[in-house]
Formats: C-alpha cells, sequence, structure tokens
C-alpha cells in the first residue's frame, strides 16, 4: 500500500539538517524572487542565513494571506473531553505515569461545556481527548458527534490515530476534520519520547493521514512538537508531508499548526529552544510556500506574540482555551494538558483582533454532514 512511509524512508534526518544549514544566502534571495516555491526554496527561508531577510518575508506571507483569505480570521475553541490516557509521553501532562485525577466527560457534561462555548459565539469546535481506546475509543467519540453536531457549523476531533473505516464512520456522523500531529518526524527520537503506548508505534502514526484521506476527511491538520528535536527538520518533514498528501489527495484541505513545548506535570525542557523569531521565520516560510494552506495558532503563546503574528500569515485562532476536560463550565480547577499563556478572555482576543483590522469569523460556511 502506498503512504507517505515509502517517500520518507528516502530521506536521511542528518542530510536534511545539513541541507537546511547549507543554504546560502544567494538561496535566500532565489527563493523570495520566485513566483512559486519548492521544498528546496523552504529550506533556504527556514535557514539560519535567510534571518536578515524575515522583514522581507514577513510582509511577503501578510501580502498573499490578505490576497487569499483576505482580512479575516476564523475563531475556535478546543473542547477536551478526556484527559484518561494509555500512554506514556515524555511531554504531555496526560502521560499514563503522571498520577492526576482522571476524567471523561458525560453526555449532560459535554452538553453544559457546549452551552458555555455557544454563548462565546463559537461555531467551530475540536473535541480532544487522551488516547485511551477503552474508554474513549470509537465509540464514545461517536457518540459525541452525534451529540453536538447540531450545534456546531464543523467538527474537528485530536484523538488517538484511528483505522480508515472508524473514520469514515465518523465522517458519516458529521466529523469535518482530524488533527494528528507527528510531535517529531525524528524516529529514534521518537521513541525516547513515546516508550510505551499505541503512540509509540511510529510508522502507525506516520500514516494516519493516509488513512484520512482515503477515508475522504474533509480536512487534515499535520504539525510538530517543537522543542522535542530541531525545529527546522521537523518542520522540513512537516512540508513534505504536506506536499505528498495534496498530491495524493487533492479534494481535501490542509491545515499547519505550530505547537511549542510549553510546561506540564511532569515538565520536560525543550531540547532545542525555538525563539520568538524562529516562529515567526517558520510561519512565513510555510504561507510564502503554500497560499492555500490554513495556519493555526493556540493560546499555547503570549499574549504579545499572538496580537503580533495574526497579521502576518495566520488564518485562524483560538482563545480563552481550558485544557482540562470540563474546563469551561463542569470542573474548571481540574489539572491541565499543558499550561496556557494567553489566558484572555474570547471577548478581549476578539476586540484585539478587530484593532488589529481584521474581521473574526465564527461560521465562514457549515459542513452539511446529512
Amino acid at each position: 500500500m502506498k503512504s507517505f512511509k515509502n517517500i520518507f524512508e528516502q530521506y536521511d534526518w542528518d542530510e536534511v539538517l545539513s541541507g537546511i544549514y547549507s543554504k546560502t544566502e544567494t538561496d535566500v534571495v532565489h527563493a523570495l524572487s520566485k513566483p512559486k516555491r519548492d521544498l528546496e526554496d523552504f529550506k533556504a527561508l527556514i535557514s539560519p542565513v535567510a534571518k536578515p531577510y524575515l522583514e522581507q518575508m514577513a510582509q511577503m506571507s501578510s501580502r498573499i494571506t490578505k490576497k487569499r483569505f483576505g482580512n479575516t480570521i476564523q475563531m475556535y475553541a478546543p473542547m477536551y473531553l478526556s484527559n484518561e490516557c494509555q500512554n506514556i509521553c515524555t511531554y504531555c501532562g496526560f502521560s499514563m505515569t503522571n498520577k492526576i485525577p482522571r476524567r471523561t466527560l458525560t453526555d449532560q457534561e459535554i452538553l453544559k461545556e457546549v452551552r458555555f462555548l455557544k454563548s462565546k459565539g463559537y461555531d467551530h469546535i475540536l473535541l480532544v481527548t487522551g488516547e485511551a481506546n477503552r474508554t474513549v475509543g470509537v465509540d464514545y467519540i461517536n457518540n459525541a458527534i452525534q451529540l453536538i453536531q447540531s450545534e456546531f457549523a464543523n467538527i474537528t476531533i485530536e484523538v488517538q490515530p484511528l483505522q480508515q473505516q472508524e473514520y469514515e464512520t465518523l465522517i458519516d456522523s458529521g466529523l469535518y476534520a482530524v488533527l494528528v500531529y507527528q510531535e517529531t518526524y525524528h524516529k529514534e527520537e521518537y521513541k525516547k519520547h513515546h516508550p510505551k503506548g499505541r503512540k509509540s508505534n511510529f510508522d502507525y502514526r506516520l500514516e494516519t493521514p493516509d488513512r484520512l484521506g482515503k477515508a475522504g476527511i474533509h480536512k487534515i491538520g499535520l504539525g510538530a512538537l517543537f522543542g522535542l528535536e530541531d525545529w527546522r527538520a521537523d518542520s522540513f518533514f512537516t512540508a513534505l508531508h504536506l506536499h505528498y498528501l495534496q498530491k495524493e489527495y487533492w479534494k481535501t484541505k490542509y491545515s499547519i499548526s505550530f505547537p511549542r513545548l510549553r510546561p506540564h506535570s511532569g515538565g520536560l525542557e525543550p531540547k532545542v529552544e525555538m525563539k520568538d523569531a524562529d516562529l515567526v521565520q517558520l510561519i512565513c516560510a510555510f504561507r510564502l510556500l503554500d497560499e492555500d494552506v490554513e495556519l493555526s495558532m493556540s493560546t499555547r503563546e503570549s499574549e504579545v506574540f499572538r496580537e503580533n503574528i495574526v497579521n502576518l500569515g495566520v488564518t485562524s485562532i483560538s482563545a480563552e482555551s481550558k485544557t482540562n476536560p470540563g474546563g469551561y463550565a463542569v470542573a474548571p480547577q481540574s489539572l491541565e494538558q499543558f499550561e496556557i499563556s494567553d489566558e484572555r478572555s474570547t471577548e478581549e482576543v476578539v476586540q484585539m483582533l478587530k484593532n488589529r483590522g481584521l474581521e473574526v469569523v465564527w461560521k465562514d460556511w457549515a459542513y452539511n454532514w446529512q
């Protein structure tokens, strides 16, 4: 069966990293001068020698984003359904070895959370769980989607990787999009951070977007967790993955997220620090690589950073996020998956976006699941 794994295995991590760091100023200038850029250009744009061109990259990224998406930004909210998890992950507060109270929301609790989010205006929702097949498997997720599908224009999930047939079942119930982050594309380092549980299977996770594409999902979200390995190499492999999927599953839409390692219970310090300027460079590089891909920014980032990035290429943003089950209305004090940095209310973030000249979009279109 053809999958991204066949492409991925043709690349060597160290060679990719060396290729990025060997890019010259001439390569950067050439990449910026082109109307359409390829993955070699992307390497140049995320390389250290591109730093002096960051202002030019930001201006170009802003112009491209406005041309393609207008002066708009999509609002979404994550809703955590469960923190039960059967995996050991070094960087996650939900890791099985962490001694925290576990909670999985009931139907009534889910609806209580929904009422809160609807009162704030949200119409795009991201459902999140830990990876625990026995308690929050396909049946639980399918029930949650059916329970709330009439309340939201579209529903996205971030849960354990599933089989193609299971995704097809969820799509039939009203699922619109799936976020599945590889965390790191460095296979050996991946094993160190995922020593136990189904998530320890690198290849199965790597091929998840292929199963989603075959299932006919409307949108796939990709990303790496910056801090586990060198962010430049992980970003290249994310871009490589994106290009492969766009070619194979051309009817599907795609988004990229940019999570940086955040403090959590049992905390892992970043192996490689990704500074604010690095993240700006990466976001602009992705926009210069692909005019159509959606770029998303969560509340992991600070108020100041988010205010400065919303005009440079980002197309969707969350606000007032809670990363614990029932965090909005049911159990506000329970332990979070990771610490939020931007803790402003939805209303405050909306006002900030308007002050930046952006039109806030709650519902750009509705996914007719019937």
